[in-house]
């Protein structure tokens, strides 16, 4: 598996999938197609995209380590790009189709309700990690920077589930808010457990 994974047709391939989920909203909106309220379909399309990537992004370690597919880490920047990038999307969709790119509007709107300050932390709190998704980053900063500065993911997944959770309690609507809740608990579960699990012991140096 790990040599069919490794073929180069597979990365530009997924890249492709990824991309679909923008393309079908595109269409649908060009087509009318996106039901009575077009502008909340693309919201919440955008915003359904950045927490489905943001956990598939999360769920790579586990499941290369699981599988033994060690292939698998070299999606781990890109899907978590994507979350990113459907994020942006999210907010300009509320900018734009909400507020109307009014700036002064958008200023105020983003303290006055919880739900949009709380996504609009998420974003930023991305944009240092975008940024810093490069080979180069890596270097400039250091291994361990890097890594302790992309462990904000941990808390930019659950910000995005509060806000989730917000947007669908207006309307008592928790199914898919457990959904992800479920499947966050159980990807951040996995890290707890892998971190607090007992190391193997080191071999004594016997003289």
């Amino acid at each position: 598996m790990n040599t069919l994974l490794s073929r180069p047709a597979v990365k530009p391939l997924l890249f492709l999938m990824a991309l679909l989920p923008i393309a079908s909203l595109i269409y649908g909106a060009l087509s009318s197609g996106l039901g009575a309220n077009p502008a909340e379909a693309l919201t919440r399309g955008t915003g359904d995209w950045t927490l489905r990537f943001l956990c598939l992004a999360l769920a790579v370690t586990p499941l290369r380590q699981i599988t033994g597919w060690g292939v698998m880490a070299r999606w781990r920047r890109m899907l978590g790009l994507f979350g990113f990038f459907y994020a942006l999307l999210h907010f300009l969709c509320y900018a734009w189709l909400d507020m109307g790119f009014d700036v002064a509007d958008i200023v105020r709107d983003i303290p006055k309700r919880p739900f949009v300050l709380v996504g609009t932390l998420a974003l930023l709190l991305l944009l240092p990690l975008a940024a810093t998704s490069f080979n180069r980053a890596v270097r400039v900063l250091g291994a361990a920077r890097w890594r302790q500065l992309h462990r904000l993911v941990y808390a930019i997944v659950l910000l995005g589930l509060l806000h989730f959770f917000w947007m669908r309690s207006a309307k008592n609507d928790f199914g898919e808010v457990a959904v992800y809740a479920a499947v966050i608990a159980l990807l951040l579960g996995w890290r707890i457990w892998k971190l607090r699990r007992p190391r193997p012991a080191a071999a004594r140096v016997t003289s």
